[in-house]
């Protein structure tokens, strides 16, 4: 019961959404689209609810509960393709406490402060070092992005530019300024940019090695009696095995190695 009043007061809170789900996640899933787990970090008063809202609904709302925590999800077009999105609002009252049910579900993060507001900068050094350390000695790669909010309170900044890319160099990640209550646009152009990130991260070059092609050869039961050796990758040239004249004249299938290949 309280699960339930609870997403009644965000459906309430967001309004009319363009393509928000908080609930017919498996329907979705089954229809085999790709997925990104963005969870969205900071401290209280940065604006990450604000920045959600405006994501999911082209919205800006002021007031939100700050103990109010969830997930939803938007079909969105990220480079010509339909790309699931899943957005964790998070909600960390005295800072990143029991993070792991963000760190092991997401595989994107965007770590939010106000830009005026130097405690909520000063925050999102805790955020980035657990977020850092969680992700060291894995072989993929996380996106993380340093997000400055609020820049429609220019008159009032105490974080630079300067300063938001100078954290941003030292922990590797993106950075960006944006407006909850000003411009969809660039809100909008943020998330699918971590969309965009994991899917660079998560699609892995092929290769057809020559030991490879040797190996698959070799285990072979029977081979031609007028069978070639591979040249070296370097130097691979189509290769044509011919049948004898008593069993056909025709040219036999032509062997074509490859140096290397991507899949997308």
């Amino acid at each position: 019961m309280f699960e339930e009043n609870k997403r009644q007061r965000m459906s309430s809170m967001f309004g009319k959404s363009r393509s928000c789900s908080v609930v017919n996640l498996s329907t979705i899933s089954d229809r085999g689209l790709n997925e990104c787990n963005i969870a969205v970090l900071g401290c209280r008063g940065s604006g990450k609810s604000a920045l959600t809202v405006k994501f999911l609904t082209k919205r800006f709302i002021s007031e939100y509960d700050p103990n109010l925590e969830d997930t939803y999800t938007s079909e969105e077009i990220v480079d010509q393709q339909l790309v699931l999105l899943k957005v964790m609002d998070t909600a960390d009252q005295d800072g990143p406490v029991n993070c792991e049910r963000y760190l092991n579900w997401a595989n994107a993060f965007i770590v939010v402060y106000s830009i005026e507001n130097r405690r909520s900068f000063e925050a999102c050094r805790l955020y980035l070092d657990i977020v850092s350390i969680h992700t060291k000695g894995v072989q993929q790669e996380y996106p993380v992005i340093l997000l400055g909010n609020k820049l429609d309170m220019e008159r009032y900044r105490q974080v630079s530019k300067s300063d938001g890319l100078s954290l941003a160099s030292k922990y590797g990640c993106l950075f960006y300024e944006v407006s909850a209550c000003l411009d969809f646009d660039s809100v909008q152009r943020v998330f699918h940019k971590a969309a965009r990130e994991v899917k660079r991260e998560t699609v892995q070059p092929l290769f057809i090695s020559e030991e490879k092609a040797v190996v698959s050869l070799s285990s072979a039961t029977t081979l031609p009696a007028n069978y070639k050796e591979l040249p070296s990758v370097a130097q691979a040239k189509v290769i044509t095995v011919k049948s004898s004249r008593a069993q056909s004249k025709r040219r036999a299938p032509t062997l074509t190695l490859l140096k290397g290949f991507k899949i997308f």
